[in-house]
């Protein structure tokens, strides 16, 4: 190596493995995935995979387009942190919540029948 190029950048945790940029970039994403999934009402168990994050991540924005197709305002219709919606337009319009247990397959099935139900509520 020259004197102008660099190592790359690794990132050292106490007591865990080195991790390379490539990794650290990895969890960031998928701590940035985590965080817009809470803020839609989606409870996570922490034990999600990156890419169960990314397909989840897809089933609820599908959720959410079809209900704005729908008329539904996603400020009503979405909970409040743990919170059930404030005033949902219509049930069809509310995402489901996730069951203690339940696998993220089976949630994004769920999301995904919702999906198809609010697609049927086109206004």
């Amino acid at each position: 190596m020259t004197e102008h190029q660099h190592e790359p950048e690794v990132t050292r945790q106490p007591g865990a493995r080195p991790i390379d940029g490539g990794e650290a970039e990895r969890r960031r994403a998928e701590e940035e995935i985590s965080s817009r999934l809470r803020d839609r009402g989606v409870r996570l168990t922490g034990r999600e995979t990156g890419d169960e994050l990314v397909n989840l991540l897809d089933a609820v924005e599908r959720f959410e387009a079809a209900v704005e197709l729908g008329g539904g305002d996603l400020m009503m219709d979405e909970p409040v942190g743990s919170e059930s919606p404030i005033a949902p337009d219509d049930a069809a319009f509310v995402l489901p919540r996730r069951n203690d247990g339940e696998s993220v397959a089976e949630f994004i099935g769920r999301v995904s029948f919702a999906t198809s139900r609010a697609r049927g509520k086109r206004g």
